[in-house]
């Protein structure tokens, strides 16, 4: 990979890391607060992003608190570390977790992209401790797409089906979100729940910052498939910014759960 690649990858990923924060992290802190999350808790977060809610935990818990953050690509944990936060690589589908170690295990934008997911899962469920709790966010693009036909105005990308069809060529569940809830109670967790946010993607905003930094990200591989035409892709890309542009956002689900405290 040339070099020219690699800066290209980094930015492009600032970008999406950028657009997912503005998008969820006021709802994420929201929720870990709901959670009962205070000083002193010993938190995982998996897959950091840019790592605005892995300091933001650190905040939260304070001195007597530690947070482990951890990622596959040990890039994405460069400047994150303090006194109370211990950064890690770390691959999740095969490396080992401390069980039963944590009062919070919280994970975003993984899971629906791993083959694996439900294995995960399950690993992540069991580095909680007794009374702790494991949240998970995920995307559920399936429930709800374009549809010019009922809502005029809508448009309905091909460079968005070419990346829908890509990411399942790739294992991703689009609907997996929407699985959480009944996945968590099927772990044994108490207290289930779950909760989604969505929004009309439109010219600047959030969404359409990461839809475009998502498409960009993947262009080759459609192109290559034969999933969208080079033509199609860059018109559709000036569809993003045209003022006439809206689509509904894939659904962010939120689902949390309990390990009993006898558990």
């Amino acid at each position: 990979m040339t070099m020219d690649l690699v800066l290209d990858e980094v930015a492009n990923a600032a970008t999406r890391f950028a657009a997912l924060s503005q998008l969820f992290d006021a709802a994420t802190e929201r929720c870990l607060l709901d959670r009962g999350l205070r000083a002193g808790w010993r938190c995982l977060e998996v897959g950091v992003g840019n790592g605005s809610i892995a300091r933001w935990l650190s905040d939260r818990v304070g001195s007597g608190g530690r947070v482990l953050a951890t990622d596959i690509d040990s890039r994405f944990l460069e400047g994150l570390a303090r006194d109370n936060l211990a950064t890690r690589k770390h691959d999740i589908t095969r490396d080992l977790l401390p069980e039963r170690s944590f009062d919070l295990v919280h994970v975003r934008m993984v899971l629906i992209h791993l083959p694996e997911r439900d294995d995960v899962l399950r690993r992540l469920a069991s580095a909680v401790a007794p009374g702790g709790w494991l949240v998970c966010e995920e995307f559920d693009a399936l429930s709800l797409a374009a549809d010019p036909a009922q809502c005029p105005g809508e448009i309905a990308l091909k460079t968005h089906a070419a990346m829908a069809r890509l990411g399942e060529d790739r294992g991703l569940d689009r609907r997996f979100g929407r699985l959480l809830f009944g996945r968590l109670r099927a772990l044994g967790l108490a207290d289930v729940g779950a909760e989604g946010c969505l929004s009309m993607a439109t010219p600047g905003s959030a969404m359409t910052r990461l839809l475009d930094a998502s498409y960009r990200l993947r262009r080759a591989d459609m192109i290559a498939r034969g999933y969208v035409t080079g033509e199609d892709f860059d018109r559709d890309l000036a569809l993003l910014a045209d003022q006439a542009f809206m689509m509904p956002s894939p659904i962010m689900w939120t689902a949390w759960g309990r390990r009993p405290v006898a558990s």
